[in-house]
């Protein structure tokens, strides 16, 4: 029984204090429902008006339902109750329809609805099922990629790439003796003589022997790299470790690059193509050949052969002269470096399987060794490379260990580690520098694929 009819079953003119208070608490949860609706149609109007939305909240409505199951009629009958614009369209409780969604809602719950509420929301449900538009989500940022985040491979993390010391590699190595800042190494200049003795008795020949010395000035190789303390403690892996391995990589190729091209000037060794007494062969041509080519390096062998008395062992050239042999062909079409498993015959070249010190196949009877590190903007047009055809064994690369240091004094006031790699090394060529032959010249520019 609803409270009004209990207030007339008694023929009372008044209210009972508990029916007051009941009275008022439900218009205060009313309340709060149109403050709730009120906020929904405001942030209707931000997003445009066209969003529908869902009436407000029937959180209230249960707990009424369970607590009040009798004051629901009174509460509702001549209170205004606001409510929700569905779309464009009039709907079932658009505004001005004279009807309240909150109003059918609680008769409908506590059993005083004569039908006409309950056809009401039914209608009004499939109105929301039919004309709502619902956002659809994506893996963009801010509209649900949020929740699909990034894996980052920490553990698979990609190195810088470097050229390594290939040509360096090739060198007879030494360890760096310590104790002293160059290293000497004696040379004879000229030697005695032997002669045929003309006759019993008879002067046997003489000639004083002259020495030199080849010196090798020992030079440093240093780097270092300066690193939050926050970075080293925070990082999910071992930075210090990343630094390290690329600081070392870095060394290997600057090691390379002093054996080939060391000015001898401003701390640097004295490279092979700045050795005084090194042979050259020019191939000049406007429109070179793999054929001229050969030939130059043919000449270049004998060129080892003849002043050194000892045969060459390598010839070493940049990976893009040796793609351009590998390019060429034939009147026929057929390539003129082919696999060396075909058992091939008349071949300019055979290729290789590329080993661990880049060999990549054999020319002349020698291994071909490539090394990005060789120059390749020489000549005029800054754009020749060289072909070096040498005796490895007559090189000598002296090199300490490489040394690490973790520097935190540095940099303690702001936090910061200084992580530093350095190390040293002697280097010549000038033992017996007939034993190599740099083959350049305009025939050498950068090859056309």
């Amino acid at each position: 029984m609803s409270i009004l009819a209990a207030v007339e079953s008694r023929g009372a003119d008044s209210l009972t204090e508990p029916e007051s208070a009941e009275i008022i608490e439900v218009a205060d949860q009313l309340k709060a429902a149109r403050a709730e609706l009120k906020q929904i149609e405001e942030r209707i109007e931000q997003l445009g008006g066209d969003a529908p939305v869902r009436p407000a909240s029937a959180a209230a409505v249960p707990a009424y339902r369970q607590t009040h199951p009798t004051g629901a009629a009174l509460a509702v009958r001549n209170m205004h109750v606001p409510r929700a614009t569905i779309g464009r369209e009039p709907m079932t409780y658009d505004q001005g329809t004279r009807t309240s969604y909150f109003a059918d809602l609680i008769r409908h719950r506590v059993g005083m609805d004569d039908g006409s509420g309950a056809e009401r929301l039914r209608r009004h449900a499939e109105e929301v099922a039919s004309t709502a538009e619902y956002r659809d989500l994506s893996r963009t940022d801010g509209n649900g990629g949020y929740f699909v985040p990034p894996l980052w491979l920490m553990s698979q993390f990609i190195e810088l790439a470097r050229a390594g010391r290939a040509y360096a590699n090739l060198c007879t190595s030494q360890p760096l003796p310590p104790g002293t800042d160059t290293i000497n190494i004696p040379k004879v200049a000229t030697g005695a003589s032997t002669a045929i003795q003309t006759a019993d008795n008879a002067a046997v020949s003489e000639t004083d022997l002259t020495d030199t010395s080849v010196p090798a000035p020992v030079r440093t190789i240093a780097g270092q790299q300066d690193v939050a303390i926050q970075l080293l403690d925070q990082s999910p892996v071992s930075f210090d470790e990343v630094i390290f391995r690329d600081l070392t990589a870095d060394y290997a190729t600057k090691v390379d690059l002093q054996v080939i091209s060391g000015t001898g000037g401003s701390g640097q060794v004295t490279g092979i193509r700045a050795t005084s007494g090194i042979v050259t062969v020019a191939y000049t041509d406007a429109s070179p050949t793999v054929a001229e080519l050969y030939s130059k390096l043919a000449d270049a062998v004998q060129r080892v052969h003849t002043a050194r008395f000892m045969p060459p062992t390598v010839i070493v050239m940049h990976p893009r002269r040796w793609a351009w042999f590998l390019a060429a062909s034939d009147s026929t079409g057929r390539p003129l470096v082919v696999p060396n498993a075909g058992n091939p015959q008349n071949a300019a070249a055979t290729l290789g399987v590329v080993g661990s010190q880049q060999v990549v196949g054999q020319m002349h009877g020698l291994p071909v060794v490539t090394d990005p590190s060789m120059p390749i903007t020489l000549g005029a047009g800054t754009n020749e490379d060289v072909i070096h055809v040498l005796r490895a064994s007559d090189l000598l690369l002296f090199e300490s260990g490489l040394r690490s240091r973790v520097l935190p004094e540095v940099g303690s006031g702001t936090l910061t580690v200084r992580l530093q790699v350095y190390g040293y090394l002697a280097f010549t060529a000038g033992r017996y520098p007939q034993s190599i032959v740099e083959l350049g010249g305009s025939g050498l520019v950068q090859p056309a694929f």
